[in-house]
């Protein structure tokens, strides 16, 4: 009997706004999965109030083997695997990782596609989750640093103070 595959992170497509639902299926199946919420301010006529929202609509991350996939397919709200180059997108572990740091530290968190972002200059965090880390800025507006997942093409956004970033010559 050969043995199971490796579990990776993929991304799953659901119905639109059934992201918390199938998060909530699948670990009822036994399925690891993430739904990454972002905690926005919300106001209303009488009150302001924090409430968590998906931060990637109609997205649902999955760590499955190959024998899983099926199951995930089957499950309810789930429309089908996120694929790139007619295969189902992996999504390395440091991204979840990534955006599990970002989120933690984050409030109102923005979410754009990365074909909008220009290539800059390369840079290593100071301090902070990514301290040590090298990037290239992606765009700079006053206190504004925005971190690529580039393996679902999308841009994370929050204020950081620009002194923490130190300016690499490469």
């Amino acid at each position: 009997m050969p043995a199971p595959t490796s579990k990776k992170w993929f991304a799953v497509y659901t119905r639109p706004r059934w992201e918390k639902k199938v998060h909530k299926l699948l670990e009822e199946k036994g399925i690891e999965s993430y739904c990454p919420l972002n905690k926005v301010h919300r106001k209303w006529s009488d009150r302001i109030k924090i409430v968590d929202e998906p931060l990637f609509k109609s997205y649902v991350f999955v760590k499955v083997n190959e024998e899983e996939k099926t199951a995930v397919r089957m499950t309810q709200g789930v429309v089908n695997f996120i694929y790139w180059l007619g295969k189902p997108a992996v999504i390395k572990e440091k991204e979840i990782v990534t955006i599990k740091k970002f989120l933690n530290d984050h409030h109102d968190v923005e979410v754009r596609p990365v074909d909008i972002i220009k290539a800059g200059k390369k840079v290593m965090v100071q301090s902070g989750i990514l301290m040590g880390k090298e990037g290239t800025v992606k765009k700079v507006l006053h206190k504004k640093v925005e971190v690529v997942i580039e393996s679902i093409g999308f841009v994370l956004s929050a204020y950081i103070d620009k002194t923490k970033i130190l300016l690499l010559d490469k």
